[in-house]
């Protein structure tokens, strides 16, 4: 019959109701704190907590986080609050699974995750989804980041972890800019609760399971970015540049597999694509180490200007890890000969240069 006649239609039924989707609070408010929290309020409720009240009164006052950020707009639907514990309760007012995204550095990682073994019990959540985002070795032990959360948060029911890395400089993605990332836990529903938080429009995220990987090109990176910057500061060449990158990943892939990950994460977005961004962008802290290093300047007199470069702080736990395991990373141990042994940029060079001839892969043999 006819749908036009009205006594067939079918009475349209009221459209069920849809649980609001979970909250995301951004616990951090530096550089990339921030530009998180910014793309997931374009998309869904979402709390950034930062630890002094002056910054995030002023933040709520102007929408910009002129410490870190100066100059780019925050949505007006982002607030920020300065007290942890109603960061907390906010989160997991609406029931659901919370995302609670670190934007807390290596540094500052094993507080936070202490602080939240301490307060997440009592809020009643049904469970909680916990995504760290710093790259780099812990200074004191040279553990990885899962290595310093899995001892606070790993005994907690209800509480699953993971790491979001990728090639990503805070100022661009925070503009708007595109940019690909990726999150990777061994929970798919965490992996899912993040890529619903940030993917769309000009951000990509792309899911995996190879925490140890991701972690392990992060902190590498930022080693080898170094190593970058200081040749193109002793104005070595783009040659010199490219085979730096390409060693370094190299360097970077052997450790990784080492330490437990896939050989493959390496060839995507937390390897080869942040290396390739760190090294030879100009918005990277740790290539502008380098440079400074490679024109003749001191370290000690370029962290005492304020500049912050991961790949100074990790680099000693990554040599001390390789050795421990037999590998070898020689542009590593270099870069750590200049930053800590006095050994000049162009002795380093040279002590690289001077090293034997070998198969570039693993499974060929130099005849003899």
């Amino acid at each position: 019959m006819s749908p036009a006649n009205n006594e067939e239609r079918e009475t349209p039924r009221p459209a069920a109701s849809r649980p609001a989707p979970p909250r995301v609070a951004v616990l951090g408010a530096g550089s990339w704190g921030t530009a998180l929290a910014a793309v997931a309020a374009r998309r869904r409720p979402t709390l950034l907590w930062a630890r002094q009240a002056a910054q995030a009164a002023a933040i709520n006052a102007t929408h910009e986080n002129a410490r870190y950020l100066p100059g780019v707009s925050l949505p007006s639907t982002l607030d920020v609050v300065s007290d942890l514990g109603q960061a907390l309760a906010w989160a997991a007012a609406d029931g659901g699974v919370p995302l609670l995204i670190l934007g807390v550095p290596v540094a500052g990682l094993e507080a936070m995750c202490q602080e939240l073994a301490a307060r997440l019990p009592a809020l009643g959540c049904d469970g909680w989804h916990v995504v760290w985002t710093c790259k780099g070795f812990d200074e004191e032990q040279g553990r990885l980041p899962h290595e310093v959360a899995r001892s606070s948060l790993g005994r907690l029911p209800g509480v699953s972890t993971g790491v979001l890395s990728g090639p990503s400089f805070a100022r661009e993605v925070a503009q708007g800019l595109p940019v690909g990332l990726t999150v990777a836990s061994s929970d798919a529903a965490l992996c899912a609760a993040t890529t619903a938080a940030l993917h769309g429009g000009a951000v990509r995220v792309y899911a995996g399971s190879d925490i140890v990987g991701v972690e392990v090109g992060g902190a590498m990176k930022n080693i080898i970015s170094i190593a970058c910057g200081v040749s193109d500061g002793l104005m070595l060449g783009t040659n010199a540049r490219a085979a730096l990158i390409t060693r370094g990943l190299a360097e970077m892939t052997r450790l990784g597999v080492a330490l437990g990950a896939r050989a493959d994460t390496f060839s995507g977005l937390t390897g080869l694509g942040d290396l390739v961004l760190s090294a030879t962008g100009e918005l990277s802290r740790n290539r502008r180490v380098g440079l400074e290093i490679g024109a003749g300047r001191k370290l000690a007199d370029i962290l005492a200007g304020g500049m912050t470069a991961e790949g100074v702080r990790a680099a000693r736990s990554a040599l001390a890890r390789a050795r421990a395991l037999g590998v070898d990373i020689p542009i590593t141990a270099a870069v750590c000969a200049v930053l800590f042994d006095g050994v000049s940029p162009m002795t380093a060079v040279s002590t690289l240069l001077a090293r034997d001839a070998r198969p570039e892969s693993g499974d060929l043999r130099v005849p003899d």
